[in-house]
């Protein structure tokens, strides 16, 4: 048995989860945050036999796409108080995902 921790974006889980349940994975979903920009994540906790890993991240794979998005840093230009907004491109989505092997798994 394999325990897949997925970590992906908010706007990503809702179908993904809808997507795996239908598929008849049992998911655990955990708020999270962080990453470069600080936004919302959602860490996914599956646990699956061995022979059905590649179903789960083929799942994984179809809902949660890389995009890019453009958001702005600021960046001091002189010395004082003056802060000019930087627009900066940054590609977001897809999923890091752990795979974990189980010693054992108690249901109750």
């Amino acid at each position: 048995m394999k325990l897949i921790i997925a970590i992906v974006q908010d706007q990503d889980a809702s179908s993904l989860i809808d997507d795996l349940t239908d598929n008849e994975f049992s998911v655990t979903k955990l708020a999270s945050t962080g990453g470069f920009l600080k936004s919302g994540n959602t860490t996914l906790l599956i646990g699956v036999e061995d022979d059905k890993v590649e179903d789960v991240l083929k799942i994984i794979e179809n809902n949660c796409k890389t995009r890019t998005m453009t958001t702005s840093l600021l960046s001091v230009t002189m010395p004082g108080d003056a802060y000019i907004p930087y627009p900066l491109e940054v590609r977001v989505g897809g999923a890091t995902i752990f795979i974990l092997d189980v010693e054992k798994h108690i249901r109750l």
